[in-house]
């Protein structure tokens, strides 16, 4: 191994392996290429490995530095135990990453079946066996903790402990069941931060009404439909995200600072199009997903246009965001697609793995009583359900929350 020394208090290198595309089918002869970082201290380098499992889907892992306070926080906790392996997941990042869709619409559809948490695993383990590792750690952060669960539920004997931060996935409920649960939470933290904030609402239906009309747009020209607009509901979901939304209500709709401000806020853009377009399959667990977000969008959230949304999806979205309206076909066909389940819990209960998860009590995106039924599946899981933090308490936290994370699995503290 050559580690680079170019990152001030860090020590890199890189991984570049071709994996199969679609290993359930040897006779496909497809290939992309995977890409991981090396992360090391310059006196860790004998520490064993830790690989990150990053949020999304359809995001790459963050790009290691110590000077940018904007850095997730656990990163040095982490260096402190391990090596990291900073993976960047299939079709992401440097990892033979999609920008566009290429050849016609069931083509790229049948591409994309091939980039869930399942082929992610077994990409993991092809990094694992180059690096001559005989077990590693892994934490998940959202997504990265639905991976980390297809990953105790196919190699438990490759980890020697994995960590969930706001990231224990429902096993065995449809993504109905899920997104019901997520529109409950988002209900209360709507109802929370017009408590908070009792102007917002009537600002927010004036909005809402005007992009009834198609007169709310981003600086590149997109009209902000009201579903899009609702979507802003998001941000509620980390710590910080309601005065982001206070802020950004105070400026007039036709300013710069408004239309620039909602660009940024608002989820689901162009930069990372399979967040959108595949977003859905991370919660089917052998099922169909059908626009799950739309068919579930509860009655008093169709009447009242000031109930915000958060991680949902609308199909509308795919005509009036032009950056993902090329997808438009392709996400329908993903919507249709009958995925294979993730998850055995025979499997499951079995996984003799050092695991600890935080559990937020109020998580907008994992729903907190389907992670306490993952959770007690898990002989070894201690499960630390806390009130202090919102589903990016990882980052948030400067660490805080994987330095309990770890003193958990190791049974240095019971809670």
């Amino acid at each position: 191994m050559t580690w680079n020394r170019n990152i001030p208090g860090l020590l890199t290198d890189d991984v570049r392996l071709r994996v199969p595309l679609n290993r359930s089918n040897p006779d496909d002869l497809r290939t992309i290429e995977v890409y991981a970082r090396l992360v090391a201290t310059p006196n860790g380098t004998d520490k064993p490995y830790l690989v990150f499992l990053q949020g999304g889907p359809g995001c790459e892992s963050p790009r290691p530095t110590l000077r940018d306070p904007g850095f997730p926080g656990w990163l040095s906790r982490a260096l402190e135990d391990y090596q990291l392996v900073l993976l960047d997941q299939r079709g992401t990042g440097l990892s033979s990453p999609v920008s566009e869709p290429v050849g016609d619409a069931p083509s790229q559809a049948e591409y994309l079946t091939h980039l869930r948490a399942d082929e992610i695993v077994e990409d993991c383990e092809d990094i694992r066996r180059h690096l001559g590792i005989q077990k590693w750690a892994a934490l998940g952060q959202s997504f990265g903790g639905f991976t980390l669960l297809r990953y105790l539920s196919t190699y438990p004997e490759s980890l020697s402990a994995g960590y969930f931060t706001g990231g224990l996935s429902a096993v065995g409920r449809s993504a109905d069941d899920i997104y019901a649960a997520c529109y409950e939470q988002l209900r209360a933290k709507s109802l929370e931060y017009y408590k908070r904030f009792p102007g917002d609402r009537v600002r927010f239906a004036e909005l809402a009404a005007l992009a009834k009309k198609g007169e709310i747009a981003t600086p590149s020209g997109d009209v902000v439909c009201p579903s899009r607009l609702r979507s802003l509901g998001h941000v509620l979901g980390a710590s910080g995200g309601a005065e982001k939304l206070h802020y950004l209500l105070e400026y007039p709709h036709t300013s710069r600072a408004f239309r620039h401000d909602l660009a940024e806020l608002l989820p689901y853009g162009g930069r990372n199009p399979l967040y959108a377009v595949i977003h859905e399959s991370s919660y089917a667990d052998g099922v169909v997903t059908d626009w799950s977000a739309a068919r579930t969008l509860p009655d008093d959230f169709r009447e009242d246009p000031t109930l915000l949304t958060g991680e949902h999806v609308m199909p509308e979205w795919f005509d009036t965001d032009q950056e993902l309206r090329p997808w438009k076909e392709v996400a329908d066909l993903i919507a249709n697609h009958p995925w294979p389940k993730l998850y055995d819990p025979d499997v499951l209960r079995t996984a003799e793995v050092p695991c600890a998860a935080a559990v937020y009590h109020d998580d907008a995106y994992v729903p907190r009583r389907f992670s306490l039924e993952t959770a007690a599946l898990l002989p070894q899981m201690h499960a630390w359900v806390t009130t202090e933090y919102e589903h990016n308490g990882s980052n948030a936290s400067g660490g805080a929350v994987l330095d309990r994370l770890i003193k958990l699995a190791k049974g240095e503290i019971v809670r």
